[in-house]
């Protein structure tokens, strides 16, 4: 199981936010999320949005920081990405 999490660079609605995904499934990307207390209505097609406060505690509960780009490459390689609709 890996769980990534990206630096909180994304500005929104005043506050700063991650990307939390797996490289492994979208359950076991539930079931971390769920464990961490993040709602489900952070879910986006295939990643949990964090907000800046909660990425410590993403870390230590085992999520593995990376960049932006390499959450992209690995949920491409796992067939896992889920792009919005063109």
């Amino acid at each position: 199981m890996t769980l990534l999490i990206d630096p909180p660079n994304v500005p929104w609605r005043g506050r700063m936010w991650s990307h939390l995904a797996s490289d492994t499934s979208l359950t076991e990307l539930h079931e971390f999320a769920a464990a961490l207390g993040v709602p489900a209505r952070g879910f986006d097609r295939d990643h949990y949005d964090i907000p800046a406060e909660h990425y410590d505690a993403a870390v230590a509960a085992g999520a593995v920081p990376v960049r932006s780009r390499e959450i992209v490459v690995r949920l491409r390689a796992a067939g896992l990405r889920r792009p919005k609709p063109r």
